[in-house]
């Protein structure tokens, strides 16, 4: 008997659910879908090499997500952006690494939050990095600082509220907003080092806070660029 024929069909079939998920995310979350586009099932099953099945229970998940949205007898859309959409996300992030901050305090290690601290250094010493560098240290930090809260949920929340704002992240962050990112990233987990709540929780909603009011603005104008990019692509 080969291996193929001792995996169990339904292992195989989770396995090819989570990889079918994985794979429609991603694409939900670079805007291969514009906002407010239904979703042709037919072509993803196709484009994915899968039955409808596997497909049809990654989109609900990500319904259920907030990534898509289904219309009973209509079928899946696109979900539509927008400023007040990404305002909520934003609030929501900085409520739940506030309370993030207040179980750190209470249940993080000394050696923990000084290997988070170590890690922000390295970051700061690598003044040089390019815009998704610094993108991709500003989540990093968020997620290790929520992980010392020690609740996994938390981790999974903010994972995905990154995931759902992530197609605006790309904005373009100059030399003073990347000094001021590096500079918060310290001052934060420097208040949480010495216990002090209060000025842990007062950075990280002026760190949030700044970040929020810069992708609000440029909500409306990365919408247009999506529809313009698709048109370019239609004519090419």
């Amino acid at each position: 008997m080969s291996t193929a024929d001792q995996i169990d069909p339904s292992t195989l079939a989770e396995n090819i659910a989570a990889t079918v998920y994985t794979a429609v995310r991603a694409k939900a979350v670079s805007h291969d879908f514009l906002p407010g586009e239904r979703l042709n099932e037919g072509e993803l099953a196709r484009e994915l090499n899968v039955s409808r099945t596997p497909l049809r229970e990654a989109l609900h998940r990500l319904a259920t997500e907030g990534f898509l949205r289904s219309v009973p007898g209509k079928g899946f859309f696109f979900r539509n952006l927008d400023p007040k959409e990404l305002f909520d996300l934003y609030e929501l992030r900085a409520s739940l690494e506030v309370a993030a901050a207040q179980l750190a305090v209470e249940r993080a290690s000394d050696e923990q939050i000084a290997a988070v601290a170590s890690l922000v250094r390295e970051d700061v010493a690598a003044s040089g990095c390019s815009q998704l560098e610094l993108i991709a240290q500003d989540e990093a930090f968020h997620q290790r600082f929520v992980a010392l809260a020690g609740n996994l949920e938390m981790s999974r929340v903010l994972d995905n509220i990154n995931a759902r704002i992530q197609f605006v992240r790309w904005i373009d962050v100059g030399a003073p907003t990347r000094r001021a990112t590096h500079h918060d990233h310290n001052a934060i987990i420097d208040a949480l080092a010495r216990r002090d709540l209060d000025a842990c929780t007062a950075l990280l909603k002026k760190h949030i806070g700044r970040r929020q009011d810069e992708i609000v603005e440029a909500a409306h104008a990365r919408v247009a660029q999506l529809f313009t990019q698709r048109a370019t692509r239609g004519r090419a």
